[in-house]
C-alpha cells in the first residue's frame, strides 16, 4: 500500500481547522483531494468519510470533557441525519457509475461548497449583529469585554424538534452524497435556529452531532462507494492530532479569522469542481478579497459598530461617553 506523506500533511492542516470551527472537514478535504492529488471524486468523498468517521470523536471527546455540548440538540439532529446520510449514499449510487457519476458527484460538491461559503457568510453578519445587539445604549460599550474566556456554561435552551430533525435530514443527504456539511452546512443552520448558542457550543454540539451522522455515511460508502484503504489511511494520520489540536484551541476561544479564511478557500474550491479556468478564479477571487472588506465596513457601520474592529475609537472612554447623536 502507497503512503502519500504530502497528502498526511494536508490532511492535518484541514484537521485543526475542523477542530477550531467545527467546519472545513469535507468542505476541504474532499477538493484537495480531487484537486492536488488526483483522487476521482467519488473516492474522496468514500475515503474522506471513512477518516472522518474515525477523525471527528477525537475533537468531540475535547468538547464533551469542557461541556460545550448541547446533547438534546444532538439527539433531534441525529435522528434526522442518520438515515438521510445512509440514503444520501445510495442516491448518489443510482446515478451510475465510471466517468459519468464522478462528474455529477463534483458538480453537487460544487454547489454544496458554494452554499457552505454562503453559509459561512451569513454566520459572520449575524455574529457581528448580536455584537451590536450587546452593546448598551448609554455607553456605546459591550456587555461583555472583548478577550474574555469564552462562555463554557450552556444557556437553556428550548429544543424545537421539527426544524431541528429537518437540518438533521437536509444535512445528513447532503453529507452522504457529497461528504460536504456535518460542519459547514448544519453549524449554520444550528446558529440561524439556536442564536443564543455560543460560538464554542456551536461547534461542540456539530462535533458530537457529527460522529454518528459522519459513521452512517462511512458505512454506506464502504458498502456502495469508492473506498481506498490508502487514501484513508494518510488521512488519518494527519487529521487525527490535527483535529485534536484544533478542539483545544476552540473549546477555548472562536477561530473568527479562520472562518473567514475558510470561506475564501470554500468559494476557491467551488470554483476548481464547476472547472472555471485558472486566470477566471483569480479574477473572481480578487474581486472578493477587494469587495468583500469595503461591503463589511459599511455593515458594521450600518450597525453602530466601529468600521474597524481594532480601531482606538472603538474603546476610547470619550467616545463612549458621547451619546449616540453625537457619533
Amino acid at each position: 500500500m502507497h503512503f502519500d506523506f504530502t497528502m498526511a500533511i494536508g490532511s492535518f492542516l484541514v484537521a485543526i481547522v475542523v477542530g477550531l470551527t467545527g467546519m472545513g472537514g469535507g468542505a476541504l478535504m474532499t477538493p484537495m483531494l480531487v484537486t492536488f492529488f488526483g483522487v476521482p471524486p467519488l473516492t474522496a468523498v468514500s475515503s474522506d468519510l471513512v477518516a472522518a468517521a474515525v477523525m471527528k470523536p477525537v475533537g468531540s471527546l475535547v468538547h464533551l470533557r469542557r461541556g460545550t455540548v448541547n446533547l438534546k440538540l444532538v439527539g433531534w439532529l441525529c435522528a434526522g441525519s442518520i438515515p438521510a446520510a445512509f440514503c444520501g449514499v445510495l442516491l448518489a449510487k443510482t446515478l451510475g457509475d465510471g466517468k459519468d457519476v464522478q462528474e455529477v458527484i463534483q458538480k453537487a460538491l460544487g454547489v454544496a461548497l458554494l452554499i457552505a461559503a454562503t453559509g459561512l457568510a451569513i454566520r459572520g453578519y449575524l455574529a457581528m449583529r448580536d455584537r451590536a445587539e450587546r452593546r448598551t445604549p448609554a455607553t456605546g460599550r459591550r456587555t461583555a469585554e472583548p478577550g474574555e474566556p469564552a462562555a463554557t456554561g450552556l444557556p437553556s435552551v428550548p429544543v424545537r424538534p421539527v426544524p431541528t430533525v429537518i437540518i438533521g435530514i437536509v444535512g445528513g443527504l447532503v453529507v452522504g452524497m457529497t461528504s460536504v456539511g456535518s460542519g459547514s452546512l448544519i453549524i449554520v443552520a444550528l446558529l440561524a435556529v439556536y442564536p443564543v448558542l455560543k460560538a464554542n457550543q456551536l461547534v461542540g454540539t456539530d462535533l458530537v452531532q457529527a460522529v454518528p451522522l459522519v459513521m452512517s455515511a462511512a458505512l454506506g460508502h464502504l458498502l456502495f462507494g469508492d473506498f481506498q484503504l490508502s487514501v484513508t489511511a494518510a488521512l488519518l494520520v494527519g487529521s487525527i492530532p490535527g483535529v485534536y489540536i484544533g478542539s483545544r484551541i476552540s473549546s477555548r476561544a472562536p477561530g473568527g479569522l479562520i472562518r473567514r479564511a475558510l470561506a475564501f478557500v470554500l468559494l476557491a474550491s467551488a470554483l476548481q469542481m464547476f472547472d472555471v479556468s485558472t486566470s477566471a478564479t483569480v479574477w473572481v477571487l480578487l474581486a472578493v478579497l477587494l469587495a468583500a472588506p469595503v461591503f463589511w465596513m459599511f455593515l458594521r457601520t450600518r450597525h453602530g459598530l466601529p468600521a474597524l474592529p481594532w480601531s482606538r475609537d472603538a474603546a476610547s472612554p470619550a467616545r463612549a461617553e458621547r451619546s449616540p447623536s453625537d457619533r
